[in-house]
């Protein structure tokens, strides 16, 4: 008698192996594990047919490929595309629940099919009544845009047999099955295969596809973590739903670089780009004590944000510390500082910084702004309302300069601001009053 081969597969992320293991060692996961079935494991072996042979090429010997991108119809999402959308290109969109990543793409396909393009919308989870009731609501309705409401990938593939399509928008990834798979939707096992007939789709025919993808509870998208490498791009909506803020940014694009964000408005009429982004995140009023303004930069776009502060002593021992929007572990390291370098007894109060319209900053710029924050708070003194501070504060008390400082003083003049604590001047003068402050210490001393 043949010996059985067992194997298991975590559900988490889709490490096999062949025993069960209480704790899955590439993701982390426990209890995850789950033995495969024969069919199963001959339909994964059916899945990775050899490949056939090839020699190696010398590259300059390599033709150089043209990429040809066209518009999605949505400046903001074009931005982080890097560019717009190519022909034969998988995309992974991801998000919680509510911000809206079905409207997005909704109403990106509804433009597309506007302008004269074939455009296949592909849902699970919605009726085609509650889409067409959306698509009214967004101003996106059109002849061109064709909706499928259909789980099951072979008769999705059916479908493009029918009629020539250009985008195929499918919500979502884990809803859609194929019977080639004998386990539920959602499932690693069918999350893969449904994938990589997507991705065999999208290159073969040249048809853009969008996937939407649901995520776990820890942030990450549902299924294998094959998921992400298979796709050419993968983009995370983030947002609170209750607010009407919502950032796109890429996390992996094959097409451009990963470094630009996008920024919509949640309206009545849908997502919106934000023409004005500045206007979101940072609002001119009477000078408060707390209140500092920072440009930083996300991707190539320049953004004037406020950074409050409030400090209070502490009622209970042990001082409270608590950012929102700011790394908690920075601003740990800039209090302390200030204990070190100024002398202030922070170690007695408590302190809760905060960034104004909901913002995550990700960079060390705004250091100097937290500080100058800080510092207004405790000593009850209000800041010039027409100063930004821009500089990253190092342990050594020094402020270093960030990149494209240039850039970040231009927009900072365009919303109206007369002054600019920076690290050092820049070389041609911009219309905008500099001071250097190049040590924490001539920051306490400007105030």
């Amino acid at each position: 008698m043949k010996k059985k081969n067992p194997l298991f597969e975590c559900q988490h992320c889709g490490f096999q192996s062949p025993k069960w293991l209480g704790k899955c060692s590439q993701c982390g996961a426990w209890e995850s594990f789950i033995e495969l079935s024969a069919s199963q494991i001959s339909t994964l072996k059916s899945l990775s047919p050899s490949s056939p042979k090839s020699t190696p090429i010398p590259i300059t010997q390599i033709e150089q490929e043209r990429v040809d991108k066209f518009s999605s119809c949505e400046e903001e999402l074009d931005i982080v595309l890097g560019g717009g959308i190519v022909p034969g290109g998988l995309y992974l969109v991801g998000g919680s629940p509510g911000v809206g990543k079905s409207t997005l793409l909704l109403k990106m396909a509804g433009n597309l099919a506007r302008s004269g393009r074939p455009i296949l919308y592909v849902s699970g989870e919605e009726s085609l009544g509650q889409i067409r009731a959306r698509a009214e609501r967004l101003g996106v309705m059109s002849d061109a845009l064709y909706l499928l409401n259909e789980i099951a990938l072979e008769n999705i593939l059916e479908a493009l047999e029918t009629r020539s399509f250009e985008l195929m928008v499918i919500d979502s990834i884990q809803t859609l099955y194929s019977q080639k798979v004998s386990s539920a939707p959602g499932s690693v096992s069918q999350v893969r295969e449904v994938t990589f007939e997507l991705m065999r789709l999208a290159k073969e025919r040249g048809v853009s596809v969008f996937i939407i993808g649901h995520i776990t509870k820890e942030g990450s998208i549902a299924g294998p973590r094959v998921l992400e490498h298979m796709v050419d791009s993968v983009l995370y909506f983030e947002g609170d739903p209750s607010r009407e803020l919502r950032m796109l940014r890429g996390f992996k694009n094959r097409f451009g670089t990963t470094s630009e964000v996008g920024i919509f408005e949640m309206t009545q009429g849908g997502l919106v780009s934000a023409k004005d982004a500045s206007r979101l995140f940072f609002k001119k009023r009477a000078p408060q004590a707390g209140s500092a303004v920072t440009v930083v930069m996300e991707g190539s776009r320049a953004l004037v944000l406020e950074v409050q502060a409030l400090v209070g002593e502490s009622s209970f021992g042990a001082p409270k510390r608590v950012a929102t929007g700011f790394d908690g572990n920075r601003l740990n390291m800039l209090l302390a500082l200030l204990e070190r370098k100024l002398e202030i007894p922070l170690n007695r109060y408590d302190v809760f910084v905060n960034i104004a319209g909901g913002i995550k900053i990700m960079e060390t710029s705004a250091d100097l702004a937290v500080i100058a924050a800080v510092v207004s708070s405790f000593r009850n003194r209000p800041l010039s309302h027409t100063t930004v501070f821009i500089g990253e504060v190092s342990l050594t008390g020094d402020v270093r300069e960030g990149n494209r400082i240039d850039l970040r003083l231009k927009e900072a003049i365009s919303q109206g601001f007369e002054r600019a604590l920076v690290p050092q001047k820049p070389q041609q003068p911009l219309g905008i009053k500099c001071f250097e402050a190049n040590e924490v210490t001539k920051v306490i001393d400007w105030m």
